[in-house]
């Protein structure tokens, strides 16, 4: 049975549309056939005025996601809300606080065609508030995950994963949660070479970079 592989990835808030990188070729952890696997990257990102990396045009985990889209061979889900978040910093991490508090989840934009098809998953996000953004909630809650392989990643601003995984694993019952990923946003924004050396030793790390080379 072909194995299909799905990468989660999100910011401190964001949406959803769908931009295939690459053909659906993609690498699961623990095989070495790489032409039977599809691979999957989803995550939410967000611009405008961000801590520590001034107003951005790109966010942060969507720089991540695209690299280890690159090495994977995967395609890409930018996972989008309806409602916008405010531009400033300060008022999106308020709408965020009350977001987490009242366990919104807010409409997103989309869906991935033929989700079942990917075996493995990586799901990326920037940490907001020591949590996922709830639009990950939201696309994680739409969609089945049993028997599947998911592999976390995040940017964060000095708290690493911060637990993130354990809610991760929580969230995609029945699914293999691998080791993942933290990228500080200052190094994903202004020292690219260095973020592409992480995410590199870490897909090398967990076995996943075998299948691409």
């Amino acid at each position: 049975m072909m194995r299909k592989s799905i990468l989660l990835a999100g910011a401190f808030m964001a949406g959803i549309t769908f931009s295939p990188l690459f053909a659906a070729d993609g690498a699961g952890a623990g095989t070495s056939d790489a032409a039977s696997h599809r691979t999957l990257v989803v995550y939410f990102s967000q611009t405008g005025e961000q801590y520590g990396v001034g107003t951005i045009t790109k966010g942060n985990t969507e720089i991540i996601a695209e690299m280890i889209a690159a090495e994977t061979k995967a395609n890409l889900f930018h996972v989008e809300t309806v409602a916008s978040y405010p531009f400033e910093y300060k008022a999106q991490t308020d709408v965020a606080m009350k977001e987490l508090r009242a366990k919104v989840r807010p409409a997103i934009k989309g869906d991935v065609k033929d989700f079942d098809s990917y075996d493995t998953v990586y799901i990326g996000y920037p940490i907001w508030w020591g949590d996922l953004p709830m639009a990950m909630y939201t696309f994680i809650e739409k969609h089945g995950w049993n028997g599947k392989q998911v592999i976390p990643f995040c940017t964060h601003a000095g708290s690493g994963l911060a637990g993130t995984p354990g809610k991760v694993r929580a969230a995609c019952k029945g699914a293999t949660v691998l080791e993942g990923l933290a990228v500080a946003g200052t190094t994903a924004q202004h020292d690219r070479p260095t973020a592409e050396k992480e995410v590199t030793a870490w897909l090398q790390k967990i076995g996943m970079k075998q299948l691409t080379s």
